[in-house]
């Protein structure tokens, strides 16, 4: 079965090389050299990958409008910034984050890895630690201990959905307040501080020792899957 590919890429040395891999592999792969036309394509295809650098309309502007027109599709950003203030402005939106240069046997591999998370073809059930159990049908939160649910309060579950949304990776604290809060972050704030430590409390054997939500100081956090 042929998977659809929506790339946006306006160098056309890098652009022909990844098309070319991609459809070796099985892709069926419609380029762009702009994003001009890209929101009534996005619908046809199982996932974006979009460069940052574009004539016209940048990658950022691009990717929002593509997030708005069909939330459902994953995008895969790609660029040759590595500043960590350009990957929480593109994480405000994508579902990945790839830096060039890059193989492209890592670039398939995280494509892979978001079109099964869109199919569902991930267990319906998330472990995390040894006795949290998420239900992501359900979009519910239980403890195998007790088998009883947990409540969260709506910005906790909002918090937890996103760090299941970027599992294994670092989080900066911008990024993951901006994304649930959806206004600027203000240096110093602890709003989301206060709301993760609530959530640990639910969530941790020990919330003084945290193994699921981990902290990572001075740079942000991360949940391991």
């Amino acid at each position: 079965m042929n998977r659809k590919v929506l790339y946006i890429e306006d160098n056309l040395k890098i652009g022909s090389w990844v098309k070319e891999e991609l459809e070796q592999r099985g892709f069926t792969v419609q380029w762009l050299q702009s994003g001009e036309g890209a929101e009534q394509e996005v619908n046809r295809h199982e996932i974006v990958i979009l460069d940052i650098m574009l004539p016209g309309l940048d990658g950022f502007t691009v990717g929002r409008r593509l997030k708005r027109a069909a939330p459902a599709v994953p995008i895969l950003l790609l660029s040759a910034r590595t500043s960590v203030n350009d990957k929480v402005d593109g994480l405000q939106f994508a579902d990945d984050y790839l830096t060039k240069p890059f193989h492209t046997d890592e670039l398939v591999a995280r494509m892979e890895v978001l079109i099964r998370r869109r199919s569902g073809t991930y267990p319906g059930r998330i472990l995390l630690g040894t006795h949290i159990e998420v239900d992501q049908q359900a979009q519910t939160v239980y403890d195998k201990r007790t088998g009883d649910e947990i409540l969260l309060t709506g910005k906790q579950h909002q918090i937890l959905m996103y760090f299941l949304r970027h599992p294994n990776q670092v989080l900066p604290k911008e990024q993951i307040y901006e994304a649930v809060w959806e206004e600027a972050y203000i240096t110093g704030d602890k709003t989301l501080m206060v709301h993760i430590r609530r959530l640990r409390q639910k969530l941790e054997r020990n919330p003084d020792a945290p193994e699921i939500i981990e902290t990572l100081k001075g740079i942000g956090y991360r949940v391991k899957l």
